[in-house]
């Protein structure tokens, strides 16, 4: 079964809008990479102030050969120069989970 890592990210009050605007141009580099299967962005609406960057990968070595490569570094660095509106935010924690059950709903 997959992992799930997600990177919850602390973000400065009124700072939201800007973070989405950064992940949505966003290098596209995570896309190619070897076992990944899939990426969701989640912003906070009640109980959480945080946004919690979802991805799923198909083992353990595959999301860490992802933050070793050089397309984890070049796709960082663009957000890095993108900055538009200074620092968004301002800590995350990494927080990893094994997928024990997954079902998917019906896309007729």
């Amino acid at each position: 079964m997959s992992i799930v890592k997600i990177n919850a990210i602390a973000v400065g009050e009124g700072k939201g809008e800007e973070l989405e605007k950064r992940f949505q141009q966003r290098a596209g580099e995570v896309e190619n990479q070897p076992g990944f299967e899939g990426f969701e962005l989640l912003r906070p609406v009640e109980g959480e102030d945080r946004y919690f960057v979802y991805t799923r990968w198909d083992s353990e070595e595959s999301f860490q050969a992802w933050v070793s490569s050089e397309a984890f570094g070049r796709g960082h660095r663009q957000a890095s120069s993108n900055k538009t509106d200074g620092t968004v935010a301002h800590g995350s924690a990494i927080l990893g989970f094994e997928v024990v059950i997954k079902t998917e709903g019906n896309k007729a």
